[in-house]
């Protein structure tokens, strides 16, 4: 076995897991979660993975590398509102609706028929914040926040995947040699806390149905398509129907929704890993293996994230979407004849609108087909 299989899984899950954690605390805080739920969240999340990855990996012969719902807990963390308890049940919702989508095969195309530009433009109005927050930690610290900021351009110019994971412990090593943090917490091993579910149709509407969607847009879609890209053709509805039901699994313990990833499967799936395309599923299972190392030190790891500079998490949580965004604004706009829906879709969802209890994902998403609507009416 070549060395770069498990270099390639290594390399991937640390990316995928260091460059987004700040996302994981961001929406755990928008929720009230508590360290410990917030570590459970963390720990369930990577049993659910590495599980995942083994199961499906080995049973296909493809590298199917799986992830956390990113822009999902980007939509989490800019909802206001909801408590851990709503947050649990709308996985569980979600959860059931990627298990019905796995298992009936005219949902997939349902979702696949939303249009890319009103999907993008929803995603780019979720992350955006994220982007501008960013920015507002620059008056805060500024002799820390600048040269990560410079550093993150400079890096990513040479090796993109790991310029977030670099501004990450760059940040946190300069926090702690400038007192910025007071000490390290104690190692600790991770517990599993239980988290009762509560359902509400503010809940449902306003966060599982968003979760949902941008789940299947701009994870489930894109991590088929980069399969597809590297030349593998496996069935959609068996993969997606996996991880709905080990996020079903993982949701009462507070574990957020997962899905087919892009970015880390782009990682493990490339002729860099192996010339043989037929030998890189073996990326999957050291995948796994690293994500089951994150689940047993998620609860030291949280609470290393707790003691760190507000600033340097909101910085690195904004960084780590740059790219999403980026990418999202370029397909809502590249249609002309769908650019204005993209673009109401994307200022109503950025506002924060919430009516009858709804976040403004969903009121996004409804205002732009709205106006695409209309605009097919007037072609007509």
């Amino acid at each position: 076995m070549r060395i770069s299989i498990p270099i390639s899984a290594f390399v991937a899950a640390i990316v995928g897991f260091g460059g987004t954690l700040a996302v994981v605390i961001a929406a755990a805080k928008a929720v009230g979660a508590t360290q410990a739920e917030t570590a459970s969240w963390v720990t369930a999340v990577c049993v659910a993975m590495a599980i995942e990855c083994l199961w499906l990996s080995w049973r296909t012969k493809i590298p199917i590398i799986t992830a956390w719902s990113t822009p999902g807990l980007a939509l989490m963390a800019a909802s206001s509102g909801f408590t851990m308890a709503d947050a649990v049940g709308a996985f569980i919702v979600t959860s059931l609706m990627l298990i019905a989508t796995g298992l009936f095969k005219p949902l997939t195309q349902l979702i696949s028929r939303i249009p890319a530009s009103v999907a993008s433009g929803m995603l780019a109005g979720i992350v955006v914040t994220f982007a501008l927050n960013a920015v507002k930690t620059i008056p805060v610290d500024p002799w820390l926040i600048l040269p990560l900021i410079a550093a993150f351009f400079v890096i990513r110019l040479f090796n993109p995947a790991l310029s977030v994971l670099a501004v990450l412990i760059g940040g946190g090593i300069a926090a702690f040699q400038t007192g910025r943090v007071g000490g390290l917490p104690a190692p600790e091993l991770s517990t599993l806390t239980l988290i009762a579910p509560h359902f509400s149709a503010a809940a449902v509407i306003g966060l599982a149905l968003p979760l949902y969607l941008v789940t299947m847009a701009s994870q489930n879609l894109s991590g088929l398509a980069v399969l597809r890209a590297a030349g593998y053709h496996p069935e959609p509805g068996p993969l997606i129907g996996v991880t709905g039901l080990f996020s079903l699994l993982s949701a009462p313990f507070g574990g957020s929704t997962t899905n087919l990833a892009a970015i880390s499967a782009a990682i493990c799936t490339g002729p860099d890993v192996h010339p043989n395309p037929a030998e890189r599923w073996k990326t999957g299972p050291f995948y796994a293996l690293a994500y089951l190392i994150f689940a047993v030190f998620g609860a030291s790891l949280v609470a290393i994230f707790a003691v760190l500079p507000q600033s340097l998490i909101v910085l690195v949580a904004g960084l780590a979407l740059m790219g999403s965004l980026a990418n999202a604004l370029s397909i809502a706009l590249k249609d002309e004849d769908q650019r204005m829906a993209a673009t109401v879709t994307f200022v109503v969802t950025a506002s924060g609108l919430t009516l009858f209890g709804v976040g403004a994902a969903f009121w996004g998403l409804v205002a732009g087909l709205v106006v695409l609507s209309l605009e097919a009416l007037k072609k007509r």
